[in-house]
């Protein structure tokens, strides 16, 4: 028991640090450079394949969703023959 409140009161001196052990290289500036580079390209295609994969995908689903909608409406709109 007294091991206990001994191995306790030397955990409650501990600082708590919300530092991280391991030191990150600071990526920013080289970031910045390549982000404000006048290049002709649009800023939110500016971050590589990935960026222009992304932005594909997302013209594409609005592009499909936005027909699909319209189909869906058209479809609505003209209520079905009863025999």
């Amino acid at each position: 028991m007294l091991q206990n409140l001994l191995a306790l009161r030397q955990i409650a001196k501990r600082t708590i640090s919300t530092a991280s052990l391991r030191q990150f290289e600071n990526k920013v500036p080289e970031k910045q450079k390549l982000f404000q580079e006048d290049n002709g390209m649009p800023v939110h295609l500016k971050g590589g394949v990935a960026d222009a994969l992304l932005y594909r995908a997302t013209m594409i689903l609005t592009v499909g969703g936005t027909e699909y909608a319209m189909y869906e409406l058209a479809v609505a709109s003209f209520p079905k023959k009863q025999d």
